[in-house]
Protein backbone atom coordinates (compact mmCIF):
# COMPACT_ATOMS: atom_id res chain seq x y z
CA UNK A 1 0.00 0.00 0.00
CA UNK A 2 2.83 2.57 0.59
CA UNK A 3 3.99 2.28 -2.54
CA UNK A 4 0.68 3.12 -4.39
CA UNK A 5 1.12 6.84 -2.08
CA UNK A 6 4.49 7.31 -3.10
CA UNK A 7 2.71 8.63 -6.47
CA UNK A 8 0.49 10.65 -4.20
CA UNK A 9 1.62 13.69 -2.15
CA UNK A 10 0.33 14.62 0.55
CA UNK A 11 -1.04 18.27 -0.32
CA UNK A 12 -3.52 16.27 -2.75
CA UNK A 13 -5.24 14.57 -0.03
CA UNK A 14 -5.57 17.78 2.11
CA UNK A 15 -9.11 19.55 2.07
CA UNK A 16 -8.31 23.36 0.87
CA UNK A 17 -10.54 24.81 4.11
CA UNK A 18 -9.52 22.90 6.86
CA UNK A 19 -6.08 21.57 5.37
CA UNK A 20 -6.44 18.64 7.10
CA UNK A 21 -7.23 14.97 5.06
CA UNK A 22 -10.04 14.67 3.74
CA UNK A 23 -13.05 13.09 5.89
CA UNK A 24 -15.94 12.48 4.34
CA UNK A 25 -14.71 14.19 0.67
CA UNK A 26 -17.31 15.42 -1.53
CA UNK A 27 -16.77 17.13 -5.23
CA UNK A 28 -18.44 19.62 -6.39
CA UNK A 29 -19.46 20.11 -10.08
CA UNK A 30 -16.10 22.11 -11.00
CA UNK A 31 -14.26 19.35 -9.89
CA UNK A 32 -12.40 20.36 -6.69
CA UNK A 33 -12.53 18.71 -3.70
CA UNK A 34 -13.57 19.06 0.34
CA UNK A 35 -14.17 17.98 3.34
CA UNK A 36 -18.05 17.38 3.61
CA UNK A 37 -18.65 19.39 6.65
CA UNK A 38 -16.29 22.35 5.73
CA UNK A 39 -17.56 22.87 2.62
CA UNK A 40 -21.36 22.48 3.89
CA UNK A 41 -20.60 25.06 6.70
CA UNK A 42 -18.54 27.19 4.43
CA UNK A 43 -21.88 27.46 1.88
CA UNK A 44 -24.06 27.99 5.05
CA UNK A 45 -22.42 31.43 5.26
CA UNK A 46 -22.92 32.38 2.34
CA UNK A 47 -25.39 33.94 -0.43
CA UNK A 48 -24.20 32.42 -3.36
CA UNK A 49 -22.89 29.23 -3.88
CA UNK A 50 -19.41 29.12 -5.87
CA UNK A 51 -16.37 26.95 -5.03
CA UNK A 52 -13.85 28.18 -2.30
CA UNK A 53 -11.02 27.17 -5.06
CA UNK A 54 -11.77 28.40 -8.44
CA UNK A 55 -15.16 30.61 -7.38
CA UNK A 56 -17.35 29.48 -10.13
CA UNK A 57 -20.94 29.94 -9.12
CA UNK A 58 -23.91 27.52 -9.00
CA UNK A 59 -27.13 28.39 -9.68
CA UNK A 60 -28.33 25.91 -7.06
CA UNK A 61 -26.41 24.63 -4.07
CA UNK A 62 -25.16 21.11 -5.33
CA UNK A 63 -26.16 17.80 -3.61
CA UNK A 64 -23.14 16.69 -1.79
CA UNK A 65 -22.36 12.95 -1.49
CA UNK A 66 -19.35 11.29 -0.23
CA UNK A 67 -17.25 10.68 -2.90
CA UNK A 68 -15.81 6.73 -1.67
CA UNK A 69 -12.92 6.22 -3.66
CA UNK A 70 -10.99 10.12 -2.21
CA UNK A 71 -12.56 8.81 0.98
CA UNK A 72 -10.68 5.02 0.94
CA UNK A 73 -7.21 6.96 -0.27
CA UNK A 74 -7.62 8.97 3.03
CA UNK A 75 -8.11 6.47 4.99
CA UNK A 76 -5.14 4.62 3.19
CA UNK A 77 -2.98 7.87 4.03
CA UNK A 78 -4.19 8.49 7.37
CA UNK A 79 -3.03 4.93 8.00
CA UNK A 80 0.19 5.22 6.49
CA UNK A 81 0.86 8.39 9.07
CA UNK A 82 -0.13 6.49 12.09
CA UNK A 83 2.11 3.25 11.02
CA UNK A 84 4.61 6.31 10.60
CA UNK A 85 4.06 7.54 14.30
CA UNK A 86 7.56 5.33 15.56
CA UNK A 87 9.51 8.71 14.18
CA UNK A 88 8.25 10.01 17.28
CA UNK A 89 8.01 7.28 19.74
CA UNK A 90 10.62 6.34 22.41
CA UNK A 91 12.71 4.03 20.07
CA UNK A 92 12.78 1.01 18.74
CA UNK A 93 13.34 -2.13 21.77
CA UNK A 94 16.63 -2.15 23.39
CA UNK A 95 18.39 -5.01 24.72
CA UNK A 96 18.26 -3.80 28.16
CA UNK A 97 15.31 -5.36 30.64
CA UNK A 98 14.27 -2.44 31.99
CA UNK A 99 13.72 -0.67 28.37
CA UNK A 100 11.82 -3.66 26.79
CA UNK A 101 7.67 -3.46 25.94
CA UNK A 102 6.12 -6.27 28.07
CA UNK A 103 3.26 -7.98 26.45
CA UNK A 104 0.28 -6.66 28.41
CA UNK A 105 -1.63 -10.11 27.75
CA UNK A 106 0.68 -12.79 29.07
CA UNK A 107 -0.33 -13.75 32.72
CA UNK A 108 3.17 -16.51 33.76
CA UNK A 109 6.29 -15.36 32.63
CA UNK A 110 5.71 -11.75 30.87
CA UNK A 111 7.33 -11.58 26.81
CA UNK A 112 8.33 -8.62 25.13
CA UNK A 113 6.02 -7.06 22.67
CA UNK A 114 6.22 -7.29 18.90
CA UNK A 115 3.63 -4.62 17.87
CA UNK A 116 1.46 -1.86 19.89
CA UNK A 117 -2.46 -1.75 18.79
CA UNK A 118 -3.80 2.22 19.11
CA UNK A 119 -7.20 0.97 18.92
CA UNK A 120 -7.01 -1.53 21.97
CA UNK A 121 -4.62 0.53 23.52
CA UNK A 122 -2.60 -3.32 24.29
CA UNK A 123 1.04 -4.56 23.63
CA UNK A 124 1.48 -8.11 22.52
CA UNK A 125 3.76 -10.68 22.13
CA UNK A 126 4.18 -12.62 18.91
CA UNK A 127 1.85 -14.69 20.34
CA UNK A 128 -0.70 -12.74 21.57
CA UNK A 129 -0.64 -10.92 18.21
CA UNK A 130 -2.17 -13.54 16.23
CA UNK A 131 -5.69 -12.81 16.18
CA UNK A 132 -4.73 -9.25 14.87
CA UNK A 133 -3.51 -11.12 12.18
CA UNK A 134 -6.17 -13.84 11.58
CA UNK A 135 -9.80 -11.76 12.03
CA UNK A 136 -11.01 -9.63 9.95
CA UNK A 137 -12.18 -7.04 12.30
CA UNK A 138 -8.67 -6.78 14.27
CA UNK A 139 -6.68 -6.32 10.60
CA UNK A 140 -7.76 -3.01 10.52
CA UNK A 141 -6.79 -2.20 13.58
CA UNK A 142 -3.48 0.15 13.61
CA UNK A 143 -0.40 -1.41 15.06
CA UNK A 144 2.71 -0.04 15.60
CA UNK A 145 5.87 -0.96 16.84
CA UNK A 146 5.86 -1.50 20.80
CA UNK A 147 5.44 1.67 22.89
CA UNK A 148 5.02 2.16 26.68
CA UNK A 149 2.34 4.37 27.98
CA UNK A 150 -0.48 3.51 25.15
CA UNK A 151 -2.73 5.86 26.94
CA UNK A 152 -0.32 8.92 26.67
CA UNK A 153 -0.98 8.88 23.04
CA UNK A 154 -4.66 8.95 22.93
CA UNK A 155 -6.95 12.02 22.42
CA UNK A 156 -8.70 11.86 26.38
CA UNK A 157 -11.73 13.81 24.88
CA UNK A 158 -12.34 12.20 21.12
CA UNK A 159 -10.17 8.96 21.99
CA UNK A 160 -8.45 9.66 18.27
CA UNK A 161 -5.21 8.75 17.99
CA UNK A 162 -2.72 12.09 18.10
CA UNK A 163 -0.86 12.33 15.30
CA UNK A 164 -0.89 16.07 14.84
CA UNK A 165 0.73 19.03 16.53
CA UNK A 166 -0.30 22.61 16.89
CA UNK A 167 2.57 25.15 16.67
CA UNK A 168 0.61 28.03 17.66
CA UNK A 169 -1.03 26.53 21.17
CA UNK A 170 2.34 23.75 21.39
CA UNK A 171 -0.30 20.93 21.75
CA UNK A 172 -0.74 17.25 20.52
CA UNK A 173 -3.46 16.92 18.49
CA UNK A 174 -6.30 14.38 17.12
CA UNK A 175 -8.32 15.14 13.48
CA UNK A 176 -11.01 16.34 16.14
CA UNK A 177 -9.39 18.44 17.97
CA UNK A 178 -8.24 20.42 14.98
CA UNK A 179 -11.51 20.71 13.42
CA UNK A 180 -13.07 21.50 16.73
CA UNK A 181 -10.58 24.20 18.66
CA UNK A 182 -7.89 24.38 16.34
CA UNK A 183 -9.17 25.71 12.33
CA UNK A 184 -6.63 28.57 11.88
CA UNK A 185 -3.93 27.44 13.58
CA UNK A 186 -0.60 26.21 12.43
CA UNK A 187 -1.27 22.56 12.65
CA UNK A 188 1.36 19.92 10.92
CA UNK A 189 1.87 16.19 11.67
CA UNK A 190 3.41 15.10 14.68
CA UNK A 191 6.83 13.81 12.32
CA UNK A 192 7.22 17.35 10.87
CA UNK A 193 6.74 18.95 14.58
CA UNK A 194 9.19 16.51 16.03
CA UNK A 195 11.51 17.16 13.59
CA UNK A 196 11.40 21.23 13.95
CA UNK A 197 11.18 21.18 17.59
CA UNK A 198 13.72 18.61 17.60
CA UNK A 199 15.61 21.81 15.33
CA UNK A 200 14.63 24.04 17.47
CA UNK A 201 16.27 22.34 20.47
CA UNK A 202 19.48 22.03 18.48
CA UNK A 203 19.10 25.56 18.24
CA UNK A 204 18.39 26.28 21.48
CA UNK A 205 21.83 23.47 22.31
CA UNK A 206 23.90 25.55 20.29
CA UNK A 207 22.82 29.02 22.07
CA UNK A 208 23.50 27.20 25.45
CA UNK A 209 26.94 25.36 24.67
CA UNK A 210 27.99 29.01 23.15
CA UNK A 211 26.74 31.17 26.33
CA UNK A 212 28.96 28.00 28.37
CA UNK A 213 31.79 28.58 26.51
CA UNK A 214 31.53 32.29 27.00
CA UNK A 215 30.78 32.28 30.59
CA UNK A 216 34.03 29.80 30.91
CA UNK A 217 36.07 31.65 28.90
CA UNK A 218 34.92 34.75 31.08
CA UNK A 219 35.43 32.79 34.36
CA UNK A 220 38.85 31.38 33.33
CA UNK A 221 39.74 34.68 32.32
CA UNK A 222 38.56 35.70 35.37
CA UNK A 223 40.19 33.46 37.91
CA UNK A 224 43.65 34.23 35.80
CA UNK A 225 42.59 37.83 36.32
CA UNK A 226 42.09 37.31 40.24
CA UNK A 227 45.55 35.72 40.81
CA UNK A 228 47.36 38.16 38.54
CA UNK A 229 45.57 41.19 40.35
CA UNK A 230 47.07 38.63 44.01
CA UNK A 231 50.27 38.45 42.65
CA UNK A 232 50.46 42.04 41.69
CA UNK A 233 49.13 43.51 44.91
CA UNK A 234 51.71 41.23 46.88
CA UNK A 235 54.19 42.02 44.72
CA UNK A 236 53.15 46.39 45.47
CA UNK A 237 52.64 45.59 48.94
CA UNK A 238 56.01 43.91 49.68
CA UNK A 239 57.74 46.89 47.36
CA UNK A 240 55.83 49.41 48.67
CA UNK A 241 56.47 48.17 52.83
CA UNK A 242 60.24 47.68 51.56
CA UNK A 243 60.63 51.07 50.59
CA UNK A 244 58.39 52.67 53.53
CA UNK A 245 60.62 50.27 55.60
CA UNK A 246 63.56 52.06 54.28
CA UNK A 247 62.22 55.74 54.59
CA UNK A 248 61.70 54.92 58.12
CA UNK A 249 65.17 53.69 58.66
CA UNK A 250 66.53 56.56 56.59
CA UNK A 251 64.99 58.54 58.80
CA UNK A 252 65.92 56.80 62.06
CA UNK A 253 69.86 56.89 60.73
CA UNK A 254 68.76 60.78 59.97
CA UNK A 255 67.73 61.11 63.59
CA UNK A 256 70.77 59.15 65.47
CA UNK A 257 73.26 61.05 62.97
CA UNK A 258 72.01 64.31 63.86
CA UNK A 259 71.66 63.45 67.53
CA UNK A 260 75.04 62.15 67.42
CA UNK A 261 76.41 65.46 65.64
CA UNK A 262 74.80 67.55 68.39
CA UNK A 263 75.88 65.64 71.37
CA UNK A 264 79.68 65.76 69.93
CA UNK A 265 79.42 69.79 69.13
CA UNK A 266 78.03 70.31 72.50
CA UNK A 267 81.04 68.19 74.03
CA UNK A 268 83.60 70.13 72.13
CA UNK A 269 81.99 73.42 72.70
CA UNK A 270 81.59 72.19 76.37
CA UNK A 271 85.13 71.17 76.87
CA UNK A 272 86.63 74.69 74.93
CA UNK A 273 84.35 76.63 77.57
CA UNK A 274 86.22 74.50 80.37
CA UNK A 275 89.60 75.15 79.46
CA UNK A 276 88.62 79.24 79.33
CA UNK A 277 86.80 79.02 82.72
CA UNK A 278 89.75 77.71 84.02
CA UNK A 279 92.31 80.39 82.70
CA UNK A 280 89.26 83.46 83.67
CA UNK A 281 89.46 81.39 86.94
CA UNK A 282 93.32 81.41 87.56
CA UNK A 283 93.53 85.21 86.08
CA UNK A 284 90.53 86.01 88.44
CA UNK A 285 92.60 84.87 91.52
CA UNK A 286 95.94 86.78 89.93
CA UNK A 287 93.77 90.16 89.47
CA UNK A 288 92.43 89.94 93.03
CA UNK A 289 95.55 89.52 94.56
CA UNK A 290 97.12 92.74 92.85
CA UNK A 291 93.96 93.96 93.31
CA UNK A 292 95.16 93.79 97.37
CA UNK A 293 98.33 95.00 96.67
CA UNK A 294 96.83 98.22 95.15
CA UNK A 295 94.64 98.91 97.84
CA UNK A 296 97.64 98.09 100.64
CA UNK A 297 99.98 100.50 98.49
CA UNK A 298 97.06 103.23 98.49
CA UNK A 299 96.59 103.32 102.01
CA UNK A 300 100.00 104.36 102.54
CA UNK A 301 99.78 107.89 104.44
CA UNK A 302 103.55 109.62 103.74
CA UNK A 303 103.81 111.35 101.08
CA UNK A 304 107.06 111.11 100.00
CA UNK A 305 107.12 107.16 100.97
CA UNK A 306 104.02 106.80 98.78
CA UNK A 307 105.78 108.55 95.84
CA UNK A 308 109.22 106.86 96.29
CA UNK A 309 107.44 102.79 96.47
CA UNK A 310 104.47 103.46 93.74
CA UNK A 311 104.94 101.14 91.32
CA UNK A 312 104.62 101.46 87.70
CA UNK A 313 101.01 99.88 87.02
CA UNK A 314 102.06 97.98 83.82
CA UNK A 315 103.87 96.07 85.73
CA UNK A 316 101.38 95.24 88.70
CA UNK A 317 98.98 94.21 86.18
CA UNK A 318 99.25 90.39 85.82
CA UNK A 319 99.01 88.44 81.82
CA UNK A 320 95.25 87.89 81.25
CA UNK A 321 93.29 86.91 77.99
CA UNK A 322 91.71 88.96 75.68
CA UNK A 323 88.23 88.18 76.14
CA UNK A 324 87.24 89.07 72.60
CA UNK A 325 89.22 86.29 71.84
CA UNK A 326 86.79 83.95 72.87
CA UNK A 327 82.79 83.81 72.92
CA UNK A 328 80.13 80.18 73.70
CA UNK A 329 77.48 81.82 71.69
CA UNK A 330 75.39 78.00 70.71
CA UNK A 331 72.18 79.44 70.30
CA UNK A 332 72.54 80.85 66.89
CA UNK A 333 74.19 77.68 65.81
CA UNK A 334 71.03 75.24 67.19
CA UNK A 335 68.61 78.01 66.09
CA UNK A 336 69.99 77.45 62.64
CA UNK A 337 70.09 73.93 62.89
CA UNK A 338 66.20 73.65 64.21
CA UNK A 339 65.17 75.55 60.91
CA UNK A 340 67.16 73.16 58.84
CA UNK A 341 65.76 70.37 60.24
CA UNK A 342 62.36 72.00 60.62
CA UNK A 343 61.93 72.83 56.47
CA UNK A 344 63.19 69.04 55.85
CA UNK A 345 60.55 67.63 57.84
CA UNK A 346 57.95 69.89 56.44
CA UNK A 347 58.93 68.70 53.37
CA UNK A 348 59.04 65.41 54.33
CA UNK A 349 55.54 65.55 56.07
CA UNK A 350 54.63 67.02 53.00
CA UNK A 351 55.51 64.42 51.10
CA UNK A 352 54.07 61.74 53.16
CA UNK A 353 50.58 63.59 53.09
CA UNK A 354 50.47 63.48 49.65
CA UNK A 355 51.37 59.36 49.84
CA UNK A 356 48.67 59.21 52.58
CA UNK A 357 46.00 61.24 50.21
CA UNK A 358 47.00 59.26 47.17
CA UNK A 359 46.18 55.65 49.15
CA UNK A 360 42.97 57.46 50.90
CA UNK A 361 41.72 58.20 47.14
CA UNK A 362 42.51 54.23 46.39
CA UNK A 363 40.96 53.10 48.63
CA UNK A 364 37.76 55.69 48.32
CA UNK A 365 37.36 54.85 44.75
CA UNK A 366 34.24 52.93 45.14
CA UNK A 367 32.45 56.52 46.42
CA UNK A 368 34.14 58.09 43.48
CA UNK A 369 32.32 55.62 41.04
CA UNK A 370 28.96 55.63 42.89
CA UNK A 371 29.09 59.82 43.03
CA UNK A 372 29.74 59.89 39.54
CA UNK A 373 26.59 56.99 39.18
CA UNK A 374 24.23 59.16 41.68
CA UNK A 375 24.55 62.04 38.98
CA UNK A 376 21.63 59.81 36.58
CA UNK A 377 19.13 60.38 39.66
CA UNK A 378 15.37 59.88 38.20
CA UNK A 379 12.39 60.43 40.44
CA UNK A 380 10.67 56.62 40.65
CA UNK A 381 7.23 56.71 41.71
CA UNK A 382 5.14 53.70 42.44
CA UNK A 383 1.87 52.43 40.26
CA UNK A 384 -1.02 51.56 42.47
CA UNK A 385 -2.67 50.08 39.79
CA UNK A 386 -0.23 47.59 39.19
CA UNK A 387 -0.15 46.84 43.64
CA UNK A 388 -0.84 43.40 44.55
CA UNK A 389 -3.95 43.53 47.14
CA UNK A 390 -1.86 43.31 50.16
CA UNK A 391 0.44 45.55 49.46
CA UNK A 392 -0.23 49.06 51.02
CA UNK A 393 1.43 52.45 48.91
CA UNK A 394 2.29 55.68 50.94
CA UNK A 395 0.82 59.28 49.78
CA UNK A 396 3.54 60.06 47.75
CA UNK A 397 3.97 57.07 45.94
CA UNK A 398 7.25 56.59 47.37
CA UNK A 399 6.68 53.82 50.20
CA UNK A 400 5.25 50.34 49.54
CA UNK A 401 4.96 47.69 52.65
CA UNK A 402 2.69 44.50 52.73
CA UNK A 403 0.02 44.21 55.34
CA UNK A 404 -0.77 40.61 57.01
CA UNK A 405 -4.28 39.04 56.28
CA UNK A 406 -6.29 38.90 52.71
CA UNK A 407 -5.67 42.33 51.58
CA UNK A 408 -8.04 44.39 49.91
CA UNK A 409 -10.80 42.67 47.27
CA UNK A 410 -12.82 45.30 47.03
CA UNK A 411 -10.79 47.04 44.50
CA UNK A 412 -10.29 45.94 40.44
CA UNK A 413 -6.92 46.10 39.26
CA UNK A 414 -6.83 44.44 36.12
CA UNK A 415 -3.23 45.13 35.63
CA UNK A 416 -2.14 44.19 39.56
CA UNK A 417 0.03 41.28 40.37
CA UNK A 418 -2.05 38.67 41.87
CA UNK A 419 0.72 36.04 42.89
CA UNK A 420 3.89 38.01 44.12
CA UNK A 421 3.69 40.59 46.08
CA UNK A 422 5.12 43.44 43.74
CA UNK A 423 4.26 46.62 42.42
CA UNK A 424 5.91 48.60 39.38
CA UNK A 425 7.49 52.19 38.93
CA UNK A 426 4.41 54.26 37.29
CA UNK A 427 6.15 54.93 34.29
CA UNK A 428 9.14 52.98 31.87
CA UNK A 429 12.66 54.29 31.71
CA UNK A 430 13.98 54.99 28.16
CA UNK A 431 16.82 57.06 29.18
CA UNK A 432 20.62 56.30 28.30
CA UNK A 433 21.45 56.06 31.71
CA UNK A 434 19.49 55.99 35.31
CA UNK A 435 20.00 55.43 39.23
CA UNK A 436 17.86 55.47 42.05
CA UNK A 437 18.13 54.38 45.56
CA UNK A 438 15.57 52.19 47.83
CA UNK A 439 16.15 51.90 51.53
CA UNK A 440 15.70 48.61 52.92
CA UNK A 441 17.67 48.68 56.39
CA UNK A 442 14.60 47.75 58.72
CA UNK A 443 13.42 44.64 56.33
CA UNK A 444 14.15 41.06 56.60
CA UNK A 445 13.51 39.70 53.29
CA UNK A 446 13.25 41.98 50.00
CA UNK A 447 13.27 41.28 46.06
CA UNK A 448 14.64 44.37 43.92
CA UNK A 449 14.36 43.84 40.20
CA UNK A 450 13.51 45.82 37.16
CA UNK A 451 11.69 44.17 34.38
CA UNK A 452 10.16 44.92 30.28
CA UNK A 453 7.35 44.25 31.02
CA UNK A 454 4.64 41.35 32.53
CA UNK A 455 5.21 38.66 30.73
CA UNK A 456 9.61 39.58 29.79
CA UNK A 457 12.68 39.62 30.77
CA UNK A 458 13.02 40.43 34.66
CA UNK A 459 16.42 41.46 36.17
CA UNK A 460 16.26 41.34 39.89
CA UNK A 461 18.19 40.12 43.05
CA UNK A 462 17.28 38.88 46.32
CA UNK A 463 17.87 39.47 49.91
CA UNK A 464 17.15 37.04 52.42
CA UNK A 465 19.13 36.05 55.89
CA UNK A 466 21.61 37.92 55.39
CA UNK A 467 22.51 36.66 51.85
CA UNK A 468 21.64 37.95 48.36
CA UNK A 469 20.98 35.85 45.47
CA UNK A 470 20.50 36.64 41.80
CA UNK A 471 17.34 36.01 39.55
CA UNK A 472 19.80 34.39 37.17
CA UNK A 473 21.68 32.58 39.70
CA UNK A 474 18.82 30.86 41.93
CA UNK A 475 20.76 29.43 45.52
CA UNK A 476 23.57 30.95 44.92
CA UNK A 477 24.97 33.97 47.16
CA UNK A 478 26.84 36.75 45.27
CA UNK A 479 26.65 39.14 48.58
CA UNK A 480 26.57 38.74 52.21
CA UNK A 481 25.42 41.08 55.02
CA UNK A 482 22.44 43.28 55.36
CA UNK A 483 22.70 46.58 53.48
CA UNK A 484 21.05 50.10 54.55
CA UNK A 485 20.44 50.92 51.34
CA UNK A 486 20.53 49.60 47.92
CA UNK A 487 21.27 51.69 44.71
CA UNK A 488 20.20 50.87 41.33
CA UNK A 489 22.19 52.01 37.79
CA UNK A 490 21.05 50.85 34.45
CA UNK A 491 23.39 51.85 31.26
CA UNK A 492 20.65 50.87 28.81
CA UNK A 493 22.96 51.43 25.65
CA UNK A 494 25.63 49.12 27.29
CA UNK A 495 22.46 46.45 28.45
CA UNK A 496 24.02 46.66 31.91
CA UNK A 497 21.67 47.15 35.42
CA UNK A 498 23.77 47.38 38.70
CA UNK A 499 22.89 47.27 42.54
CA UNK A 500 25.25 48.44 45.19
CA UNK A 501 25.41 49.26 49.05
CA UNK A 502 25.16 52.64 48.70
CA UNK A 503 26.64 52.73 53.13
CA UNK A 504 29.89 50.93 51.56
CA UNK A 505 29.33 51.81 47.67
CA UNK A 506 30.34 48.04 47.21
CA UNK A 507 28.76 46.12 43.81
CA UNK A 508 26.34 43.76 45.62
CA UNK A 509 25.70 41.88 41.74
CA UNK A 510 25.57 43.43 38.12
CA UNK A 511 23.87 41.86 34.76
CA UNK A 512 25.96 42.22 31.93
CA UNK A 513 25.39 42.14 28.05
CA UNK A 514 21.75 42.71 28.54
CA UNK A 515 19.64 43.14 25.46
CA UNK A 516 17.19 45.84 25.75
CA UNK A 517 14.55 47.10 23.80
CA UNK A 518 11.52 48.57 25.56
CA UNK A 519 10.76 50.45 28.77
CA UNK A 520 12.08 49.38 32.15
CA UNK A 521 10.06 49.47 34.45
CA UNK A 522 11.28 48.96 38.41
CA UNK A 523 9.95 46.37 40.65
CA UNK A 524 9.66 46.38 44.17
CA UNK A 525 8.64 43.31 46.30
CA UNK A 526 8.74 43.94 49.80
CA UNK A 527 7.78 39.93 50.38
CA UNK A 528 5.36 38.60 53.27
CA UNK A 529 6.35 38.50 56.94
CA UNK A 530 6.64 34.49 56.68
CA UNK A 531 10.36 35.23 58.17
CA UNK A 532 9.13 37.97 60.79
CA UNK A 533 9.78 41.25 61.66
CA UNK A 534 9.13 41.86 58.14
CA UNK A 535 6.29 44.77 57.77
CA UNK A 536 8.97 47.39 57.46
CA UNK A 537 8.47 49.46 54.08
CA UNK A 538 10.71 49.20 51.00
CA UNK A 539 11.09 53.40 50.36
CA UNK A 540 12.77 54.96 47.66
CA UNK A 541 14.59 57.90 48.43
CA UNK A 542 16.46 60.96 47.10
CA UNK A 543 20.51 59.90 47.45
CA UNK A 544 20.76 63.21 49.86
CA UNK A 545 18.26 61.95 52.30
CA UNK A 546 19.39 60.71 55.79
CA UNK A 547 17.47 57.51 57.41
CA UNK A 548 16.01 59.97 60.27
CA UNK A 549 14.61 62.00 58.20
CA UNK A 550 11.90 59.23 56.81
CA UNK A 551 8.51 59.06 58.33
CA UNK A 552 6.07 56.76 56.81
CA UNK A 553 3.42 58.30 54.64
CA UNK A 554 0.97 55.42 54.24
CA UNK A 555 -2.66 55.49 53.64
CA UNK A 556 -5.54 53.52 54.04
Amino acid sequence: MASNFSLLSEDQLLCPICLDTFNKPCSTPCGHNFCLSCLSSYWNNERVYRCPVCKETFERRPDLKVNTFISGLASQFRLLQVTNAHTWSPGPLKDSAECAVLCDVCTDAQQQAVKSCFECLTSYCSVHLEPHQRAAGLKRHTLVNPLANLQDRICKEHNHILTLFCLSDKVLLCDICVRSQHMNHDVVPVQQAYGKMRDLLGDTEARVQQMIQERQQKLEAMKESVKESRRETSDVIAESVRELTALVSEVQRSQMELVKVMEEKQKAAEEQAAVFIVVLEQEVTELQRTKMKLMDIKQTEDQLSFLHTFPDPSVLLPHITDLSSFSFNRHAEIRHVQKCLSSSVSQLQTLLKKMTTEITTLSASNDVTLRNLQQYEVNVLLDPDTAHCRLVLSDDGKQVRCTEGSGRKDIKRPNAFKKNFAVLGQRGLLSQRFYFEVLVSQKTEWRGELTRGPDCGLWAIWFLEKRFEAFSSPGVAVYRGKVERVGVFVDYDKGQISFYDVQTATLIYSFSDCLFTEELYPYLNPCDNECGSNLNPMVIVPVTRTEASLTPQFAG
